[in-house]
């Protein structure tokens, strides 16, 4: 076997290759803000790449400096951290038990239908504002609005898995005397979990916003505060290291999501294993 052949992608080195591509965007990023490495292209001139997109050596100073040297952040990253979890849990529990009792309940269904659509078409981001009003400026405005982002995403996944179950399960499940509570555990919800975890992964990050979002709009505190108060003096290398901040903290939660997932559906064929069948 050649060195190319080895280095084809495939699944034994799926991870060489994903450290490869990052790797590649932070030398390209290196390149086009470095003053005097190469011509600019879209500027004027080699330091208006540098203004707007930070140097990455300076982003990972920032960040350097705000977890080894002055360890600054990890009050503002505990705030967010804690907004963004009980965000998350508070919607996504919401999501799961509403859309449980709407799939279960065809009238009520029915009824709040139209004004299901109506909340869920609203740009929920408006909301931040009333939440500030209602909550005041603490965690709780910012949990609020993580909720109404994250809820939606599992309501309509549950609703969606609950409807998706077999008629003929179903039967069969009444025919050999399964109660209400029986068919809710062993059908309804085993039918559901995989769209719940489907939606989970969306909803990590939209927690984020929530959190992020409010902090934006009133705050003394959080990663989000941190961002706006570097946007204010147009230090962009700090908006950047708060943004990779974000982002490898929301990819730490999507994992252990991902992790939960894979311990609680053992029983569901993997694609391959499908594909082997």
């Amino acid at each position: 076997m050649s060195i190319w052949q080895s280095l084809r992608p495939r699944p034994a080195n799926l991870r060489l290759w994903q450290v490869g591509v990052l790797v590649l965007l932070f030398v390209f990023w290196y390149l086009m803000t470095t003053p005097g490495l190469i011509p600019p292209l879209f500027f004027d001139n080699d330091r208006q790449a540098a203004f707007f997109f930070g140097e990455p050596l300076k982003v990972a100073g920032r960040i350097w400096v705000w977890f080894v040297g002055q360890g600054d952040i990890y009050r503002h990253l505990w705030i967010t951290l804690v907004e963004t979890l009980l965000a998350f849990a508070a919607g996504s529990t919401l999501g799961l038990l509403f859309g449980l009792w709407l799939a279960l309940q065809p009238m009520a269904s029915a009824i709040l239908e139209p004004y299901i659509k109506a909340l869920n078409s609203m740009p929920r981001i408006i909301l931040a504002p009333i939440f500030a009003v209602w909550f005041g400026l603490g965690v709780a405005s910012k949990v609020a609005l993580g909720v109404t982002l994250v809820f939606f995403i599992v309501f309509f996944n549950v609703y969606q898995g609950v409807k998706e179950v077999s008629p003929v399960v179903l039967a069969n499940a009444r025919m050999l005397g399964a109660s209400g509570r029986q068919l809710l555990r062993h059908v309804y919800l085993p039918s559901a979990t995989s769209w719940v975890f489907s939606s989970l992964h969306t909803s990590v990050g939209l927690a984020f916003v929530g959190a992020v979002v409010g902090e934006y709009l009133g705050s003394s505190q959080g990663v989000g505060y941190l961002i706006l108060q570097a946007e204010g003096t147009f230090d962009i290398n700090t908006v950047m290291a708060g943004i990779l901040v974000l982002t490898a903290f929301a990819l730490v939660l999507d994992a252990l999501v991902g992790r939960i997932e894979a311990r609680l559906m053992k029983w569901q064929p993997r694609s391959g294993e499908t594909e082997k069948l």
